[in-house]
């Protein structure tokens, strides 16, 4: 997606939807947090309640455009050496209050937003969206945030 403005989409973010996975199964309360590091990359800190360990866990990494940063394609890396695609594929350009993120294939999907809640129409829309480019919605986990 292009006329990203990454120092717009620093900040908190929270997931409203995301496909289910190992690396978030039994997390709730997700949100991320994006901030600018002194070597230019972002500063990525993902945070989640566990409902299986009953306590907050917290995993930082960093991120660094693949290429245009006014394109939003990044990898992100919580592992050395190994790195995954971040794709903001749908963007609320006016107020950066709602995005649709993918991963390194179809597999991975989050609908993330500023607020723990999202309205059902923008929710809708970007589903359908995601269907439209062949991702299986049937699957998508609302993530709690009570």
């Amino acid at each position: 997606m292009s006329g990203f403005e990454p120092e717009r989409y620093l900040g908190r973010w929270y997931e409203i939807k995301r496909l289910d996975h190992s690396f978030e199964r039994n997390a709730t309360r997700v949100y991320a947090e994006y901030s600018l590091r002194d070597d230019g990359k972002i500063k990525v800190v993902n945070t989640a309640y566990s409902t299986a360990k009953q306590d907050w866990v917290s995993i930082e990494g960093y991120a660094r455009f693949q290429g245009d940063p006014n394109i939003a394609s990044l990898s992100v890396t919580f592992f050395w050496p190994i790195t995954a695609g971040y794709h903001v594929i749908d963007l609320d350009h006016d107020n950066y209050q709602w995005a649709l993120v993918t991963g390194p294939s179809r597999d991975y999907l989050w609908i993330l937003a500023r607020k723990t809640t999202l309205p059902t129409e923008i929710t809708e829309r970007l589903t359908n969206y995601a269907k439209e480019l062949g991702y299986d919605i049937s699957t998508l986990i609302d993530v709690d945030h009570s």
